[in-house]
């Protein structure tokens, strides 16, 4: 079950109001992108690593892998001007047929349990994400009023990685970039080619996506909660 993990990292994350790029933020003393890279270090599968990066910060990413060693392999390449575009410069450095994750940078606390299920299922039916059961009522607001109220029992929360087999997405990023089509995810490129389906693994509420000031309280209060022993 080994796999290559594509990770984009050149967003700037202006939500987070850092001034810089949200994964050089510290968390714990650690920067965000470290705690990240360190879940896949430590998940053996793991066979190497793709960083799509701005150009203009390829000294900094470099400083800081010299400052916090990774053993896995780590390849920084430059990305694009949406994360789309990074993960497809990403997919363009693997040179042999594997099951590839794509997972957000700012996403470190996914379980090793949870990466297993997901390249599984990937190996199998050529696309899972991970995702969760939402919790709150979801309406539709045009304005400031609501137009509609979706029924919560069919509504899952969609978060990374997502696992494909690397020729099917590949597939589906050059057909998106054919039809200048930019997605919300790479799923929602898959999604569109004729007779693909992306299957779903659910996943843990922990594991968060750090977007706002405030998703760095919950990261911590997840630290203290699983008391240093998840895989990060």
């Amino acid at each position: 079950m080994e796999y290559v993990v594509v990770i984009p990292a050149a967003g700037q994350g202006k939500r987070m109001k850092a001034g810089k790029n949200k994964l050089l933020i510290s968390l714990k003393g650690t920067p965000v992108i470290i705690h990240t890279l360190r879940v896949f270090e430590s998940h053996s599968p793991c066979k190497k690593i793709i960083l799509a990066i701005n150009e203009s910060e390829r000294e900094d990413f470099q400083h800081l892998l010299a400052q916090f060693p990774i053993r896995t392999e780590i390849e920084l390449v430059a990305g694009g001007q949406e994360r789309q575009h990074s993960v497809y410069e990403g997919l363009k450095a693997i040179d042999r047929e594997s099951v590839v994750l794509v997972h957000d940078g700012a996403r470190p606390f996914v379980r090793h349990e949870h990466i297993d299920k997901l390249v599984e299922t990937a190996e199998q039916t050529g696309a899972a994400v991970l995702a969760v059961p939402v919790k709150d009522t979801i309406k539709r607001i045009e304005g400031s009023q609501v137009a509609e109220t979706f029924d919560r029992s069919s509504l899952w929360a969609v978060q990374t990685p997502q696992a494909f087999r690397l020729s099917l997405l590949k597939k589906a990023h050059k057909e998106a970039e054919s039809r200048g089509f930019l997605g919300t995810d790479d799923a929602s490129l898959v999604e569109r080619l004729d007779g693909c389906s992306v299957h779903v693994v659910e996943g843990a509420y922990t594991n968060i996506k750090l977007t706002t000031p405030d998703d760095l309280i919950s990261a911590e209060a997840i630290m203290k909660a699983e008391s240093g022993n998840h895989n990060v």
